[in-house]
């Protein structure tokens, strides 16, 4: 028996899982927090604004923010599910946190922080890991706000499955081999009952977790904490939701940093495309290192490494590595695991690591990579309901291609950049994405450019070699923002703030501390 293969199309959208591998990079480090006083219990007031009648209680209402863990304050707002129809009787929760300025002069106000995803836990970023999401010198100057944005996490989440279903929708078992009609037919079933049940146990919510319900949720948040105008630091899809937070509300725009930036005009093959092209560039720089370094179980050129690489995958597809806990490491788990470690260079060795047992039939190393991938923790349980909303998000967000034409010449343009790694399997070309295709409601949003007209300067900062959120994108966004300041990082990995250039975190905490955007053309590293 083989291991199911979760839609493989589904999984990369959107720069997807860079905030889970944040999150775990900070675990790795052992990165501790700044003692503090114990907090005290305290009331937001919020600003006035001029909002339509229906959305003032909304507006208006007064946060109470208590202490919870890590000398953190938490507090919950309410907000309409439906921002164009409020209806005070399926309104949802929004979790929030803050760390409060820790300067002798007391706050400038508020920094709202995103991690990213779609499904990222913004309360868990900033409450547990406050020292890796911004500096001391932010932390000094701001109070810094976390927040979970609806259908994740503490808010009002999306509940699809439970653990050990989610188990098996990622790591369970098919009868039929892959490349087969009949093993592509099985898959198919099991992301029509991952859909399905999606919609039995979050009903209307899946409707209304949109990056755009989001942005608006967003706004209310910065009124209710008493800020005038928006600062923000978003990574990732975070930049998304920046990106969007400008383009509706440019008037309320303060001092914004996107790190790791989205293209907004980029459609749903688009982003699988670059991403594909990102990987597989990042991919050929890992393999290049290793076989400069020591103990790297490859020979020759980067290319014979590839080819040893495929021809593991394709080994591991025919006949999988059992785990001591009975799952099995197949090609595309394989492949889970390698994208993971390419998300930031610090983790080349592990990936190493988990080549060279493969290599000799041992699957440990393999199994811990893929699992950050998904937020699957030792014992079996996942972290929050990451995967389940970064899904929910991304249908809902990007209208599923159904043409069979376009779907073939789609699916023949990524295996060309994929190049050695791609997937053969080729049996359900012209067929759209099984799990968005069977999404009980339509896309909400469509792709499109932003210009922010009025905004004050918007800083985007881009990584040459990041795979996920590629170069290009923050290039096409800086240009698309009409006041946007393109900061460059020459280096590789999954957003540049996180590695702590000096460079980088001069020009950024520069901006948000000073208000001086860098100049145009900076770049580090």
């Amino acid at each position: 028996m083989t291991r199911r293969r979760t839609p493989a199309r589904a999984l990369r959208r959107a720069g997807a899982l860079g905030a889970v591998l944040l999150a775990a990079a900070v675990a790795l480090s052992g990165c501790g927090l700044i003692p503090v006083p114990e907090p005290r219990s305290s009331t937001s007031s919020p600003t006035t604004e001029d909002v339509a009648p229906d959305l003032a209680r909304y507006y208006e209402q007064a946060l109470t923010w208590s202490p919870c863990e890590d000398g953190a304050q938490c507090a919950t707002a309410t907000a309409p599910l439906d921002w164009s129809a409020p209806d005070p009787a399926t309104d949802i929760q929004l979790a929030l946190v803050r760390h409060t300025a820790r300067g002798a002069d007391g706050p400038r106000g508020s920094l709202f922080v995103n991690p990213g995803g779609p499904g990222a836990s913004g309360v868990d970023f900033v409450k547990a890991r406050v020292d890796y999401a911004v500096s001391r010198d932010l932390q000094d100057a701001y109070d810094i706000v976390g927040w979970d944005p609806r259908g994740v996490g503490a808010s009002t989440a999306v509940d699809c499955v439970d653990d050990s279903q989610l188990d098996s929708f990622l790591y369970g078992e098919t009868e039929a081999p892959p490349g087969t009609p009949a093993h592509d037919e099985e898959l198919v079933q099991a992301s029509k009952s991952f859909a399905e049940s999606c919609a039995a146990r979050s009903g209307p919510l899946q409707q209304f977790i949109d990056t755009q319900s989001t942005v608006h949720d967003l706004d209310m948040l910065r009124a209710l904490v008493g800020d005038r105008q928006l600062n923000y630091l978003g990574y990732s899809y975070g930049t998304s939701i920046g990106a969007q937070y400008a383009q509706d509300f440019p008037g309320h725009v303060g001092r914004l940093v996107l790190d790791g930036a989205t293209d907004p005009s980029a459609s749903s093959f688009d982003v699988v495309l670059a991403q594909t092209t990102g990987f597989r560039t990042s991919f050929e720089s890992y393999m290049a290192a290793c076989l400069a370094g020591q103990g790297c179980p490859f020979h020759g050129s980067v290319e014979d490494g590839e080819q040893t690489v495929a021809t593991l995958l394709d080994r591991l597809d025919q006949s999988p590595l059992r785990a001591r806990d009975g799952r099995e490491l197949d090609g595309q788990v394989m492949r889970s695991a390698i994208d993971s470690a390419l998300y930031s260079e610090q983790r080349w060795p592990a990936l190493t690591t988990a080549f060279t047992e493969a290599l000799r039939g041992e699957s440990a190393t393999a199994f811990s990579l893929a699992d950050s991938y998904f937020g699957r923790k030792p014992d079996g349980t996942y972290s929050g309901n990451f995967y389940e909303a970064f899904l929910a998000i991304q249908c809902i967000d990007y209208p599923v291609e159904r043409d069979p034409a376009v779907l073939v010449t789609e699916a023949a343009e990524l295996r060309a950049a994929a190049g050695e790694l791609a997937d053969d399997d080729t049996s359900r070309d012209g067929e759209p994405d099984p799990l968005c295709g069977n999404w009980p409601y339509p896309a909400r949003d469509t792709p499109a450019p932003v210009s922010a007209e009025g905004a004050a300067p918007i800083v985007v900062v881009g990584t040459t070699g990041d795979p996920a959120t590629p170069y290009s994108w923050a290039k096409a966004l800086a240009g698309q923002l009409s006041s946007g300041v393109l900061l460059t990082y020459e280096g590789e990995g999954h957003i540049a703030y996180d590695e702590r250039d000096p460079c980088i975190v001069s020009a950024v905490d520069g901006y948000l501390l000073g208000g001086d955007p860098p100049a145009a053309g900076t770049t580090c590293g």
